[in-house]
């Protein structure tokens, strides 16, 4: 049937309008497929808290690691050192940093490296009952993931997890933070701070050298390999009585190094270092957990306030020194200047000097003024 040609334009018009409609549909669809499927999804937040011995790290990662949406481990490093105690810390530097890299990518298949052969539990990690992500769901689902978690309950119902729930966890969380004690230099972790598959932030913690010192002594037992790792290649050479103040030496050293570093990175790798003063953090607690979260870019949740405000407002120094519980924060930070002999004070910041200087701790002269409690021995530095 042949149509009237008066009506031939506009068959022409509408089949040549109905092409375009299809094909803007066709290149609306195929845009719209490319720029879903190769949407990124927002990459996790990863957090080293760089830290020493007795610095107060175990609470600051406890800080973190009872809120929400942080997976955290406690010094995952602790496996390689117990796996190389004959070696030093310089020479065990690059395992820590590639274990490192990869638990912030979650992938734990790491740790069969410097664990025994066979299937382990997640109770295999070094204070696993630390980390709230492995003490709730989806690693233990006895707890809800919101739950604040007691170590002690969570090491009686949560052992018997298979190791995989580790990185299952890890995975269903938007921050991974990681809180380590074995890093005596920065440069080791400038190709982590460069790596594009990370997002890596440094909370770098410091303590009173004297108040650590006083710490370190009623720890030596649980110290001593790492100790010993710490003085390896003077370890012969010392006098039993020099000990401690070398391994102290050693510590205030590169804690003053890793902040002298600081300075010379370019200004957008500054933007990836906060500088904390432990004795900052438990006089104003709630402001300072605040920027802490700020800085990693979590919410300061209302349970999560009334948790810092009672841990820290305790009476007491605790029960023990490696739990983080309910006490007197501030009078445990000054401890030492009523116990700490003055001479050993004395011989101590000669060998901290120096980091205590920089980072703002005021030297003593006398014994009067370490019994002194009146007198403020922070100053108002700020890094």
């Amino acid at each position: 049937m042949m149509l009237p040609p008066k009506l031939r334009p506009l068959l022409l018009f509408l089949v040549s309008q109905m092409a375009v409609f299809i094909l803007f549909i066709h290149l609306y669809n195929h845009n719209n497929f490319n720029s879903s499927s190769t949407r990124e999804e927002p990459q996790p937040m990863h957090v080293l808290i760089l830290s020493s011995w007795r610095s107060g790290s175990s609470f600051v990662g406890q800080l973190f690691g009872q809120h929400p949406d942080v997976f955290y481990l406690m010094e995952p490093a602790w496996h390689v050192w117990m796996t190389f105690t004959q070696s030093t810390p310089r020479s065990l530097h690059m395992a820590v940093r590639d274990l490192i890299r990869s638990v912030f990518l979650c992938d734990m298949s790491v740790f069969d490296a410097y664990m025994k052969p066979g299937p382990q539990k997640q109770s295999s990690l070094f204070l696993w009952e630390t980390s709230r992500a492995l003490c709730t769901a989806p690693a233990c689902n006895i707890f809800p993931q919101d739950t604040i978690t007691n170590p002690d309950n969570c090491r009686l119902l949560c052992s018997q997890e298979p190791f995989e729930v580790v990185e299952k966890a890890c995975r269903n969380y938007s921050h991974v933070v990681l809180k380590e004690v074995r890093f005596f230099n920065l440069q080791v972790l400038y190709p982590l701070l460069r790596d594009p598959s990370l997002n890596l932030h440094i909370v770098h913690l410091v303590r009173d050298p004297r108040a650590v010192f006083h710490s370190r002594e009623h720890t030596t037992n649980e110290l001593m390999i790492d100790s010993q790792i710490v003085m390896r290649q003077e370890q012969q050479k010392l006098q039993e009585d020099d000990k401690p103040y070398y391994v102290m030496q050693i510590i205030c050293q590169s804690q003053l190094e890793i902040y002298k570093a600081v300075q010379t990175l370019p200004e957008d790798l500054k933007q990836r270092y906060l500088l904390m003063r432990y004795e900052d953090l438990v006089r104003k607690p709630l402001a300072q957990t605040a920027r802490l979260y700020d800085y990693a870019g979590l919410k300061f949740l209302p349970h999560l306030q009334t948790w810092v405000h009672n841990i820290t407002q305790g009476k007491g120094t605790g029960s023990h020194p490696f739990k983080t519980e309910s006490r007197d924060a501030v009078s445990t930070s000054q401890a030492w200047r009523l116990s700490l002999p003055y001479k050993k004070v004395s011989r101590l910041q000669e060998a901290c000097g120096k980091a205590m200087n920089m980072l703002g701790y005021r030297l003593i002269r006398s014994e009067q003024e370490q019994r002194n409690l009146s007198l403020d021995l922070l100053s108002t530095w700020t890094p």
